[in-house]
C-alpha cells in the first residue's frame, strides 16, 4: 500500500505555494518552513467546478423521513465560493438560517470522461475535508438550483490538505460548534461511494484535474451564529475549521428575491423535525 502524503496550499511571502506537512511544520519545495499555526491557508486545490450531491448518508434520510431517488442528484456551487482552513464564513446582513454540513471532498487528479466505477479510483487524486454551509434563507427561491444557498461567497470551505491514498472505507466523520459534537457519521453508511459518484458524473461532465466532487453529510446540520467555530473531522483527512461572521452590509432590496423564513426554510434548517419540538435557535 502507498504511503499517505498531504499537500496544502498557503500563502507564503505573496505567493499561493504548495507545500507538505512535517510534524507542525509546512516545508515549500524550496526548502522555506512555516509552523502549520502560523501559516496562512489557502484551499488546497484550485478547481474549475464543484459538484455537490443532495443526499446520499442514510441517517440524513431518515432525519427528513424520506426516500432516496434511484440514483444521485446533483447541484453545483461556483468557485467563487471557495474558503479554506480557518476561514471566515460569512453569512449575510438580513439572513439567519446558515447551516453547517461537515463532509468528504473528491478531488480528481486526471481528466475523467465515460469512465466506469471500478476506474474511477485511478481518476481521483486524494481527498480533502469539506463544509457545505447552506444559506436557507434563499431556499423558497433557489431550492432547486442552490445557487444562492449553497453557492454564496465563502460556503465552500476546503482544507486544511490533500490527501493521497486515503481508503474512504469506515472512516468518522464529525462536526464540532465550538468544541462539541453536533453532527456524528461515518461513510459507511452513505448510499453511493466515491467511486460510483465520479462516474456518474463523469458520463456526461468532463472532470479536470482538481476538481471537487461533495459526497454527502450525515444528519443533523443545524444553524450557527456569528461568533460560532464550525470545525469538521474526518478519520485520516484531518480536522477543518472555520468561523461565523456576519456581513458588513445587509442583502439588497431594490432587486432579487429577498430572504424568507417559511416552512420550507424552517424545516430544511432545522431538520425536519422544528414543529414538534417547537425549538428555534436564537437570532444574534
Amino acid at each position: 500500500m502507498a504511503a499517505f502524503s498531504e499537500y496544502r496550499r498557503i500563502l507564503l511571502e505573496g505567493a499561493a505555494v504548495q507545500v507538505t506537512v512535517d510534524g507542525d511544520e509546512l516545508v515549500a519545495g524550496d526548502g522555506r518552513r512555516v509552523k502549520i499555526e502560523d501559516a496562512r491557508h489557502l484551499p488546497p486545490v484550485v478547481p474549475s467546478k464543484v459538484i455537490a450531491v443532495h443526499l446520499n448518508h442514510r441517517s440524513r434520510v431518515d432525519e427528513f423521513r424520506i426516500e432516496l431517488p434511484q440514483t444521485p442528484t446533483y447541484f453545483h456551487k461556483p468557485t467563487s465560493s471557495l474558503n479554506s482552513h480557518k476561514g471566515a464564513i460569512v453569512r449575510p446582513e438580513g439572513c439567519n438560517w446558515l447551516n453547517y454540513e461537515g463532509e468528504v471532498a473528491i478531488v480528481i487528479g486526471k481528466t475523467a470522461r465515460n469512465i466506469s466505477p471500478a476506474e474511477a479510483g485511478e481518476y481521483i487524486a486524494g481527498y480533502t475535508v469539506a463544509n457545505d454551509y447552506g444559506l436557507h434563507d434563499f431556499r423558497d427561491t433557489d431550492a432547486g438550483s442552490m445557487l444562492r444557498v449553497k453557492g454564496s461567497d465563502t460556503l465552500c470551505p476546503l482544507g486544511p490538505g490533500l490527501v493521497t491514498d486515503w481508503d474512504f472505507h469506515g472512516k468518522r466523520l464529525r462536526t464540532y460548534v465550538n468544541g462539541e459534537v453536533v453532527q456524528d457519521g461515518s461513510t459507511d453508511e452513505m448510499k453511493w461511494d466515491m467511486h460510483y459518484l465520479v462516474a456518474d458524473i463523469a458520463r456526461t461532465i468532463t472532470l479536470y484535474p482538481g476538481d471537487v466532487l461533495l459526497s454527502g453529510t450525515p444528519a443533523n446540520s443545524r444553524p450557527v451564529q456569528p461568533g460560532d467555530v464550525v470545525e469538521v473531522e474526518v478519520e485520516g483527512l484531518g480536522r477543518l475549521t472555520n468561523h461565523i461572521v456576519t456581513g458588513p452590509t445587509p442583502i439588497r432590496t431594490d432587486v432579487g428575491a429577498q430572504p424568507t423564513e417559511s416552512e420550507e426554510v424552517l424545516s430544511t434548517a432545522l431538520g425536519g423535525d422544528w414543529e414538534f419540538r417547537g425549538v428555534r435557535p436564537p437570532k444574534r
